[in-house]
């Protein structure tokens, strides 16, 4: 079944299917409610540690963004979010929780809404403190496809880049400034935890599919230097705005995801080895990056967890986690589940804390339960350097 058919199929079945949220474009007159947020599913249980949580990031940090777009990659139906607290669909790539959930959690704070959420709440009204008040402890700029190259995705539909999201901040910086003063607002933006998860895209979606003939013009090196210049040049762009604290996700070994499994013609379930080396030198340059950032930028945090370590250390040691396969997708067809994206419950298994991997990209709740763990202390493997989260939150 050729890959055309298969965003065809996927088209017609998000069209087909009854609307459930609106677009994000303005229009004429006042948009309709949104959804009840899944936030108070998730109330502090203590003072928050910080004052809040912004998420910048794709599919594996988007909590609803790409609901309100016009996109085939959405996450708001059934079998997405089966065993979420709420027990329904809400825009998470994932049968349940996703790792911003449970830092939100540890930090105290409840779910962090999403951006687009939020100013359909405000409205056209003036910026006060009583629109504002969805703000206050965090919001999430994650679209899934998104890539920190504008154009990776695209084929997709709508998205939010990495440069757009930062610009959302922004204008978020803005709006609070407006409500709550300079001061108050800078003190804010110090004090909070900003968390980046970016960057899968650009290889799955731009750099694999050799996008343009970008495989001609960039050597995998060449192109991971690109990225993590553009991710730099965001990263300045925070830190003009007063971010300080950021938690910066390196990448999954994506050369493992059931897609490439099945692409890439995997007999035994073994991983691709190119795709992995691949991601393997960009988390490499990230983490220098990041270090370098730091070192010329007074008061920054930058703290690079490596998604690919702990990722790896779940695969090699599934008994002691209790999974039972680390190559099938719960939910997806063809061989190791990663053929076709997970768009029917009945395509799902029954119990996705037996599996890594939750469709042909994601892991399930399971997985990301232990990832968000090792992003706070390190619980299972050491991820984070020079400090995990539990750390960070408590430097001035």
């Amino acid at each position: 079944m050729a890959l055309p058919f298969l965003l065809a199929f996927a088209l017609l079945f998000q069209l087909s299917a009854p609307p459930r949220f609106c677009s994000a474009a303005p229009a004429s007159s006042p948009p309709p409610s949104p959804p009840p947020s899944p936030a108070a599913a998730a109330a502090p249980r203590r003072t928050p540690l910080v004052p809040a949580l912004f998420v910048i990031g794709d599919s594996t940090a988007d909590v609803g963004t790409n609901n309100y777009l016009g996109t085939l990659a959405r996450a708001d139906r059934e079998p997405y979010g089966r065993d979420f607290d709420t027990r329904r669909p809400t825009g998470r790539f994932s049968n349940g929780r996703i790792p911003v959930d449970y830092i939100a959690e540890k930090l105290g704070l409840p779910f962090v809404p999403p951006y687009l959420e939020q100013n359909m709440r405000m409205g056209v009204g003036s910026v006060d403190l009583s629109n504002i008040d969805g703000m206050i402890q965090g919001v999430n700029y994650a679209s899934a496809a998104a890539g920190i190259l504008s154009s990776s995705g695209s084929e997709l539909g709508m998205h939010v880049s990495l440069s757009q999201q930062v610009q959302q901040v922004e204008d978020t910086y803005e709006q609070l400034s407006l409500a709550l003063g300079e001061a108050a607002t800078t003190d804010l933006f110090r004090k909070s935890v900003f968390f980046l998860s970016i960057g899968s895209n650009d290889f799955i979606h731009y750099y694999l599919r050799n996008v343009s003939g970008v495989q001609m013009r960039y050597l995998p090196w060449e192109f991971n230097q690109l990225l993590v210049n553009a991710m730099r040049q965001e990263i300045k762009n925070l830190y003009n705005i007063n971010v300080r604290k950021v938690v910066m996700m390196g990448l999954p070994p994506v050369g493992c995801a059931p897609h490439f499994l099945w692409e890439y013609g995997s007999q035994d379930g073994e991983c691709i080895d190119y795709i992995n080396n691949v991601v393997i030198q960009f988390n490499y340059a990230l983490r220098y990056m990041s270090s370098e950032f730091i070192r010329q930028h007074p008061g920054s945090m930058i703290s690079y967890c490596d998604t690919f370590e702990g990722s790896v250390d779940i695969l090699k040691n599934r008994d002691h986690y209790g999974f039972l396969t680390t190559t099938d997708a719960c939910c997806g067809l063809g061989k190791y589940g990663g053929l076709f994206m997970c768009v029917l419950p009945q395509m799902a298994c029954s119990d996705a804390s037996s599996h890594v991997w939750w469709d042909e990209f994601h892991p399930t709740d399971a997985v990301n339960r232990i990832l968000a763990d090792n992003v706070w202390s390190g619980e299972h493997t050491k991820m984070c350097y020079p400090v995990d989260l539990q750390q960070m939150v408590k430097l001035k």
